[in-house]
C-alpha cells in the first residue's frame, strides 16, 4: 500500500504534519497521487487539486478539524463526500459534528507530537533572560490566530479572542505582574484590546518551531479561549513542554487535559492547570507511538 497526502502549501500546522508523516512513514507513502493505492485528503478545502480521476480510481480518507456550522460550505462537502470512504477526526469533540453530515466510517485519532520539536526545558530563568523578560513576571500566553484576515479587525469569534481578554482580566487580581506573550498571525484584535486595558504584552508574530518551543517554555500558564477548535495542536505543545495550560471544553482537551483544568469562562479562576497529567497524556501521541494508529487506519481503509 502507498499513501498519497495532499498538500496545502500554507506555512500551518497541516503543512508540517504532512512533512512528518512523509520523514517517518516513507515505507508506505509516496508524493504521487497517480503512484499512490490510498488518497488521505489532509487538507479538505483544497480536495479539488486532486483530479476526479485519481478520487474516483482510488479509496479516499479525508481529515477534518471543525465544523463552524454557521460558515459551512454543506454542498462543497457533499461533492466531497461521493468519494470519500472514511472520515478521520482529530478530536470526539468533532467525530460528534461529523457524524451529523454523513454515515460512512469515521475514526477519531489526534495528530501526534514531535518530541525532538516540542519539550521541557528546565533553565527558565535562562530562557527569560534570553527574550528580555522578568524573572518574577506572571507570563500567560497565547500563540494562535484572533483577528479575520478580512479586514484585520473584527474577532475571528470561533478563536475566542474576547473569551481570552475576560480571561486575562479575571486573572490579573491572583496574580502580580501579569504579562501576556502573544504569537502566531492577525493578532490584532487582543493587541487592541490589551492597550485599551493597559495590560502589557510581547509579541512574537510568527517565530520558527524552535523559538515557540521556547517560548511555551517560559510561561506560567497557557491559555486556550475558542468556541470551536480542532486540536487544537497547541494543547498537546504544551503537554509535552510541562507548560501550565487551562482550555475551555473544545477538540482534544478533554482527552489531554484533566478535566480541572477545563474551563467556562463563568469559572475560570476555579480552572487548575495539571501539567503532570497533560505530560502523562502527551506521551501517547509522541513519534513514532503516535503515528502508529494512522498507519492502522489507513491499512484498515485501503483493504476494506
Amino acid at each position: 500500500m502507498k499513501v498519497f497526502l495532499n498538500n496545502v502549501n500554507e506555512s500551518w500546522i497541516i503543512d508540517r504534519i504532512r512533512k512528518e508523516w512523509y520523514k517517518n512513514n516513507s515505507d508506505i507513502s509516496t508524493k504521487s497521487a497517480k503512484k499512490s493505492d490510498l488518497l488521505w485528503i489532509l487538507s479538505p478545502w483544497v480536495w479539488r487539486t486532486i483530479s476526479e480521476e485519481q478520487l474516483s480510481k482510488k479509496k479516499v480518507i479525508c481529515s477534518y478539524y471543525h465544523f463552524d456550522f454557521d460558515n459551512f460550505d454543506f454542498d462543497n462537502f457533499k461533492e466531497l463526500d461521493k468519494y470519500v470512504a472514511e472520515y478521520h477526526v482529530i478530536s470526539e469533540n468533532t467525530k460528534k459534528q461529523l457524524i451529523q453530515l454523513t454515515d460512512k466510517k469515521i475514526t477519531s485519532i489526534p495528530f501526534w507530537i514531535n518530541q525532538k520539536t516540542f519539550f521541557h526545558i528546565n533553565d527558565v530563568k535562562k530562557l527569560r533572560k534570553n527574550f528580555g523578560l522578568n524573572e518574577n513576571d506572571f507570563l500567560i500566553g497565547s500563540f494562535q490566530r484572533d483577528t479575520e484576515s478580512s479586514d484585520l479587525k473584527s474577532p475571528k469569534l470561533v478563536k475566542g479572542p474576547d473569551i481570552f481578554i475576560e480571561a486575562v482580566e479575571k486573572l490579573i487580581p491572583k496574580n502580580k505582574n501579569v504579562k501576556i506573550i502573544l504569537g502566531g498571525k492577525n493578532r490584532n484584535y487582543v493587541i487592541n484590546e490589551l492597550n485599551k486595558r493597559g495590560i502589557e504584552y510581547k509579541y512574537f508574530e510568527m517565530v520558527n518551531l524552535k523559538t515557540l518551543n521556547k517560548l511555551y517554555n517560559v510561561l506560567d500558564l497557557y491559555i486556550v479561549s475558542s468556541r470551536i477548535e480542532g486540536g487544537p495542536q497547541a494543547i498537546l505543545e504544551a503537554a509535552v513542554t510541562k507548560t501550565p495550560i487551562i482550555s475551555t471544553d473544545v477538540g482534544v482537551a478533554s482527552e489531554i487535559l484533566n478535566k480541572v483544568s477545563i474551563y467556562d469562562i463563568q469559572h475560570i479562576e476555579r480552572a487548575e492547570p495539571d501539567e503532570d497529567f497533560a505530560y502523562l497524556k502527551s506521551q501517547d501521541f509522541i513519534i513514532p507511538k503516535g503515528m502508529e494508529k494512522f498507519r492502522t487506519m489507513l491499512s484498515n481503509c485501503y483493504e476494506s
